[in-house]
């Protein structure tokens, strides 16, 4: 299974890109594609088997993933920041500790029901689903008298 890379390279990560990086990329195997921009990204993911999220710092969100997951694509995703909010293990994606688990979990990947990706993406993440839940918190508010500012 080739990897794909979609990624912007900025320019204070150019020399550890070029060092580190760039030599495993053979274009076959490993591919990168560069920047993916709103056009290309959602049929790039749809057609992902899934998608690797490294990140091992605190990330806040990380979009990204539900938009993968809008596309039913599940992730793979190290245990940081809002990862084990947003990605469910074993349902959604994997969340994994390490390179070791992340190579297991590619291989894991056929066991995930894209159909249900998608389902709990409507269920958690939709806008709609979010509507409907400020209007609910906004007719309690009302209902109890409080006021807006």
């Amino acid at each position: 299974m080739p990897l794909r890379i979609a990624a912007k390279i900025p320019r204070a990560e150019t020399a550890y890109f070029k060092n580190e990086l760039e030599p495993n990329i053979d274009g076959q195997a490993i591919q990168l594609v560069g920047e993916v921009d709103d056009a290309k990204k959602q049929p790039f993911l749809a057609n992902a088997a899934g998608l690797l999220f490294p990140i091992d710092w605190p990330e806040p969100f990380g979009l990204v993933m539900i938009e993968a997951m809008a596309c039913g694509t599940p992730v793979i995703a190290y245990r940081s920041g809002s990862v084990p909010e947003v990605v469910e293990d074993g349902v959604t994606g994997f969340i994994v500790d390490g390179e070791e688990q992340a190579i297991r979990a590619v291989k894991e990947l056929v066991r995930l029901d894209r159909r249900v990706v998608r389902a709990r993406f409507e269920e958690r993440f939709a806008a709609s689903r979010m509507a409907k839940e400020y209007e609910t918190r906004y007719r309690n508010l009302i209902a109890r008298g409080g006021c807006f500012a």
